[in-house]
């Protein structure tokens, strides 16, 4: 048994009280999904800026009626003092998904990612800090690496910092320290590495690269590669991300706390072998796929030419075993991004 199983069986049977902030995003609607299916009791925050109603509408048809219930939903923003402290009440654990992502969105908007990822992340912070939950778990990033070109990428070597958004999740991880060291307040960073599957938005400017490729394919539009292609990423499909989060959140190895960990698979895939894997999958179902090709453009600034975890740490500390690598994601989601595209 692993020990996603057992924490699993552990939890159902003792069910605890989760706050999970973006809640009606990407990650967070699938961390919410698996939390009911665990039967336990979620509060859940977003103000819709970048998540959607229909996904927690798929949770709720997804989990039924009666798991629903344990769900609580407040609309509101992690800028707002106020409603961090309300929700962070009477909670067992915080699984913090809120922020603004996107290397170009940061760019063009530095303010408004500074003031949702970090004014906002404090806010969350102070509140957890307040209520006496038993651990903060917040989303870091792979962006935090930067410059620095060595592979894989181990937590405690970094580099300077590439873009503004990189910035904000590098301060979220000195804060956490910071309230660890003056507080003793328990946290978990989890660096992220290209995260796809299920509910991932293939629309708008700052849509990540596999949904928003497989809506270029099956629509019959140019895919765009920045660069040459062989710009290369560790991708990490969802189901991967659940585990990493819970397993975090409850961990006790005696070093589980107070800690960064990578959350991926181990394996490097370029954008030319990503390409290839997606059309090969959508081309029997598509047959105009068979001849399609990427259109190559320049590189894209603030990006990082190569990425590669090293994922040892979060096994041995907190027991994370990947269950998808990405020809394995790829499969199981395409099905999901197919019927979305359709609705």
């Amino acid at each position: 048994m692993t020990a996603f199983d057992a924490l699993k069986t552990q939890l159902t049977a003792a069910p605890q009280t989760w706050l999970v902030t973006g809640v009606a995003g990407f990650i967070g609607s699938n961390l919410l999904e698996a939390l009911l299916q665990l039967d336990q009791r979620v509060v859940g925050l977003d103000n819709f800026s970048t998540g959607h109603q229909r996904n927690l509408d798929q949770v709720h048809a997804s989990v039924g009626a009666e798991r629903w219930a344990r769900f609580s939903f407040s609309r509101g923003d992690i800028r707002d003092t106020d409603t961090c402290q309300t929700l962070c009440t009477g909670v067992d654990y915080v699984l913090h998904q809120a922020a603004l992502g996107s290397v170009p969105r940061s760019l063009e908007d530095p303010l408004t990612t500074h003031a949702s990822n970090n004014t906002g992340f404090l806010n969350m912070l102070v509140a957890a800090r307040d209520a006496q939950v038993k651990r903060f778990v917040y989303a870091a990033s792979s962006s935090t690496y930067g410059d620095h070109p060595g592979l894989p990428k181990v937590e405690d070597v970094i580099g300077k910092p590439l873009s503004p958004y990189a910035v904000t999740k590098l301060v979220n991880e000195l804060y956490a320290d910071v309230f660890g060291r003056c507080y003793g307040m328990q946290s978990v960073g989890l660096r992220y590495f290209n995260i796809f599957g299920r509910r991932q938005d293939p629309e708008g400017a700052y849509a990540a690269v596999v949904p928003k490729w497989v809506s270029s394919m099956v629509h019959n539009q140019p895919v765009y590669i920045n660069g040459d292609g062989e710009t290369s990423r560790d991708f990490c499909y969802i189901d991967n991300v659940i585990q990493a989060n819970l397993l975090a959140a409850t961990s006790q190895h005696a070093e589980a706390a107070n800690q960064v960990y990578n959350v991926a698979v181990g394996d490097r895939t370029t954008l030319n072998q990503l390409f290839e894997a997606i059309r090969s999958l959508l081309a029997p179902r598509f047959p105009h796929l068979a001849d399609f090709k990427p259109v190559y453009r320049d590189f894209r600034a603030g990006d990082v030419r190569h990425s590669l975890a090293d994922i040892s740490k979060a096994r041995s500390r907190l027991g994370y075993q990947p269950t998808h690598r990405i020809g394995e994601g790829l499969a199981e989601a395409m099905d999901w991004y197919v019927a979305d595209l359709a609705r």
